[in-house]
């Protein structure tokens, strides 16, 4: 079967020594990133689409009357946070995008590798069948990977009634 590489590419050293670079330095940028666990993701209350409207009015009467908000409600600190997340969200649908990309292309070029492989696995089993030098101990090494059934299986017990 002839090969239809999808992504044909190559990093060179000081490119992957870049991106790592960047990526470092957007990390830095953002010391403050945390990490959830499942369990948290779940507990945690949620702001989708439908509560930013409700949001808006709050900051609007946040500002405009402070004397509402109970005592354990920080309203600087809820600016500063809105603020946060609003300078968040502006990169996060790229970084989210480019990340699903680079994961789409790493599942490619390893389903092409993977192919590829097992094509190459089935040339060195049939070299290993017809004799050719050296094809059956690489067929040795590389047939555990599929074991199949195993020859000298138990019977299964039957039931005595």
């Amino acid at each position: 079967m002839a090969y239809d590489n999808r992504v044909v590419a190559v990093l060179s050293d000081e490119d992957v020594t870049s991106i790592q670079s960047a990526l470092t330095t957007v990390r830095g940028a953002l010391p403050f990133l945390v990490t959830l666990s499942g369990q948290e993701r779940r507990e945690l209350a949620k702001m989708g689409p439908k509560s930013v409207g409700f949001d808006e009015k709050c900051a609007t009467y946040m500002n405009n009357r402070p004397e509402f908000a109970p005592g354990f409600v920080d309203v600087a600190e809820v600016q500063k946070v809105r603020a946060l997340r609003s300078q968040l969200l502006r990169f996060t649908m790229e970084l989210q995008t480019l990340a699903s990309c680079v994961d789409d292309t790493v599942q490619l070029v390893s389903s092409e590798i993977w192919l590829a492989d097992l094509d190459y696995y089935k040339g060195i089993r049939e070299a290993a069948k017809t004799g050719q030098a050296g094809a059956q101990d690489a067929y040795d090494d590389l047939r555990v990977r599929f074991p199949g059934p195993r020859a000298n299986r138990a019977a299964p017990a039957t039931a005595v009634a």
